[in-house]
């Protein structure tokens, strides 16, 4: 099933999701260091990306809404959509709790800030393999007809049709690939 959402020929929601899940579970890496160290700016640095993966998450978010509800009804590709989509909803709940808890001083979070951070990193575990069911076995957000073979989405070529493969001739005794 094909993305409704794109650029380039690629689902919008694929493309931007690892912004926010990158700057999501880096901040709670910067949330250890800090406990490690005691350095504060560890934790200002973490809370700069909490802010900044939640706002890339309600960006891609808003892509991924999109093309769930292209997905027919009924499905289980619609069931996992809704649990992917709650899920992600959850993490940034707990982002964004652990965000507001360190807005005073983001340089001391306090345990609890890290702890909530930690809940949602592992969350994503879950709702990044319910992504990756989503598209590697049910297929959502793959052109139809696309193949190991398919030209380039930039091609303008259908996905179905078979890149045309090059063939080896022979000039003055020097190999050149042509296309065929």
């Amino acid at each position: 099933m094909e993305s409704k959402a794109k650029l380039f020929g690629h689902s919008i929601h694929q493309m931007l999701i690892v912004f926010p899940l990158g700057l999501l579970a880096t901040s709670f890496l910067f949330d250890v260091v800090y406990l490690a160290t005691e350095n504060g700016r560890f934790a200002d640095i973490s809370f700069w990306m909490i802010a900044s993966g939640l706002v890339g998450g309600l960006v891609a978010a808003v892509f991924g809404l999109i093309d769930w509800v292209d997905i027919p009804s009924g499905t289980r590709a619609k069931r996992i959509g809704a649990l992917h989509g709650i899920g992600n909803a959850v993490v940034a709940g707990l982002f964004a709790v652990s965000w507001f808890i360190r807005y005073d001083l983001p340089g001391d979070p306090g345990v609890g800030a890290i702890v909530l951070s930690g809940l949602a990193v592992m969350l994503v575990f879950v709702t990044g393999w319910l992504g990756g069911e989503l598209v590697d076995r049910l297929a959502v957000g793959v052109d139809e007809g696309a193949h190991l073979d398919s030209p380039s989405s930039l091609s303008r070529r259908p996905a179905h049709e078979h890149e045309r493969h090059a063939a080896r001739v022979h000039v003055r005794r020097i190999p050149v690939n042509v296309r065929r």
